[in-house]
């Protein structure tokens, strides 16, 4: 498991006094880049290979509302890994208490295309993996 930390800025508020949609997806994202980091896809691999991780499809639940100045502690397991594809699960709390989650279906790109993960980089994302949360999979209903 994978963890990151940020803290709800001013801006963030909306103007119901709470997170404002996009800074959940915000915070996720920053998440994805320091998993990214841990297993070998930060920027040295990026400028040395052109390949990537990119996001293809997600799924966001807003479960509790998050004021200002709040700490967000989030952690990012992998719940799958393929040769070219991995599925994550964010989840993120303030005080401990489970606030948002989101799941990410993310593939390695090169050259526009899917390619296989490189063997150490799909090592370290095997090294993150965790049971399914019963959460993951849902459609909007």
């Amino acid at each position: 498991m994978a963890e990151y930390r940020d803290r709800v800025r001013p801006e963030w508020i909306d103007y119901n006094g709470h997170l404002s949609e996009p800074y959940y997806v915000l915070v996720f994202g920053d998440a994805t880049t320091a998993l990214m980091d841990i297993v070998g896809l930060g920027p040295g691999y990026r400028e040395r290979t052109g390949a990537s991780l990119y996001t293809v499809e997600a799924h966001v639940r807003y479960l509790r509302e998050v004021g200002a100045d709040a700490e967000l502690d989030v952690t990012t397991t992998a719940v799958s890994v393929g040769a070219k594809k991995v599925r994550l699960c964010h989840e993120m709390r303030v005080a401990g208490e489970l606030v948002a989650t989101e799941e990410l279906l993310c593939l390695h790109v090169s050259g526009g295309r899917a390619t296989p993960f490189p063997a150490d980089v799909a090592s370290a994302l095997e090294a993150h993996l965790a049971p399914v949360p019963d959460y993951a999979g849902r459609a909007i209903s």
